[in-house]
């Protein structure tokens, strides 16, 4: 039986390294498995920081992957500013801003509509259309942010007629990143019109957690179909290559980024609380990127100092050999408007290698009702310090996940299966 092709149009592509990129590289390689053959459509020369090369073992020989070339404004600034990044996201996060750094942001507030990446929109619609009058491909997806890839699905939709499904990675109008920008009020308007435009037209839509999928059908009116994150089985190396890492009575590892918007510093506070008189020797370790306040908070602390590591970023690959050297795994959520429904792409990881969760963020939001309806662990609030050393104290190195065919259900392979059926409807 011949496949049928989907066009998948992705800003993020490896080597780009997040949760954005993986969703959709995991996607390509067990959707042949349902029916489907996976075409990328990426940027040739995309502007990203993060990098991570591993993830391109995930690539298929046989996946083809079309590269077409982008231009993006952030060129412009970092010629002015002599400086690496011109990203005004990152801009956003210095204390001090020069009058060029204002300039920046603003202009990414008011004329990018609806981000930096709208100059591909037109170009690429152009490069594609003919092929997808011609047959050869049978549907396209589009995932955002950046949600200028939804500008892209929505006018080959126009022009072709051809099944569109358009991914929500995160929200659009709603979106916290937007509250951050000195935006004229005509241009949200803007942003909730081409919202609306690519809620009503496109023929399925998809997003990741239970929350954005309340918000976007109350803006839509109509069916949104949650397909969260999830966690590959074939990245887990085996145990006896992760042995050499375990040295403490309790590890425990963080994963990810820590910045402005999440605060471990009650969870440091708790941990140091906890351990400072025991007999239990204890290391916590950050994997990834972390805010140099953070940093600066544990360098002052003797005891901190002594017990807590600051690994730094590395592979995909090599942070499952912490997951599985770690007694218990950490997960510090956002404080910030959307909160609720951000569900971290490493917390199906965290599940799936049958470690105990310790959360610090809503105990009410969409990443604490998994973790609790799996028995995986618990997410306290951030001023619930003393609940959290009772946990630690308490705690045995021994427990394990309990809630395992649920834990399954977040499987790549599995939601592969769920995209799969969604696209069925699509094209019958």
């Amino acid at each position: 039986m011949s496949l049928r092709r989907v066009l998948i149009i992705t800003y993020y592509w490896p080597p780009s390294a997040g949760s954005g990129v993986q969703r959709w590289l995991k996607f390509a390689k067990y959707l042949p498995e349902y029916g489907w053959e996976p075409v990328i459509f990426t940027p040739e020369n995309p502007d990203f920081e993060l990098k991570d090369p591993s993830l391109e073992k995930d690539i298929s020989p046989q996946l083809e992957v079309i590269k077409f070339p982008i231009w993006e404004p952030y060129g412009i600034f970092r010629k002015l500013k002599s400086a690496p990044s011109g990203d005004p996201a990152k801009i956003l996060e210095k204390k001090e801003k020069s009058v060029l750094d204002r300039l920046s942001i603003w202009l990414r507030a008011n004329l990018l509509i609806p981000d930096p990446r709208v100059f591909w929109v037109k170009p690429s619609v152009s490069f594609l259309e003919e092929a997808i009058k011609k047959g050869q491909y049978q549907a396209i997806i589009t995932t955002g942010p950046p949600h200028s890839m939804h500008l892209i699905g929505l006018r080959l939709h126009e022009k072709t007629g051809i099944p569109w499904l358009a991914d929500f990675r995160d929200p659009w109008s709603q979106w916290e990143f937007l509250d951050t920008l000195p935006m004229l009020p005509w241009v949200r308007k803007y942003h909730r019109k081409l919202e609306q435009k690519v809620l009503m037209q496109a023929n399925a839509i998809t997003t990741i957690s239970p929350t954005f999928q309340k918000d976007l059908a109350n803006l839509a009116q109509r069916e949104i179909h949650l397909l969260t994150n999830g966690f590959d089985g074939a990245d887990f190396p085996k145990q006896a290559e992760v042995d050499s890492l375990k040295e403490k009575d309790i590890e425990i590892v963080y994963s990810g980024v820590i910045d402005a918007i999440r605060n471990p510093l009650p969870f440091l506070d708790a941990f140091k609380k906890a351990f400072e008189n025991n007999s239990k020797t204890v290391r916590l370790r950050f994997v990834g990127k972390v805010s140099l306040t953070v940093e600066d908070y544990v360098k002052k602390d003797i005891w901190l100092k002594s017990h807590v590591e600051f690994v730094g970023y590395v592979s995909h690959q090599r942070v499952f050999e912490y997951y599985q050297s770690s007694d218990l795994l950490l997960l510090i959520l956002t404080i910030t408007k959307n909160a609720k429904g951000n569900i971290p792409g490493k917390l199906f990881e965290y599940l799936a290698s049958g470690k105990t969760i310790i959360g610090l963020g809503n105990p009410e939001g969409d990443a604490a009702t998994i973790i609790n309806r799996a028995q995986a662990g618990k997410v306290f609030q951030a001023d619930q310090v003393e609940k959290i050393i009772t946990f630690l104290q308490e705690f045995k190195p021994s427990e394990k996940a309990e809630n395992k065919i649920l834990i399954e259900n977040y499987s790549r392979k599995n939601l592969s299966g769920q995209l799969a059926k969604i696209m069925e409807k699509l094209v019958q």
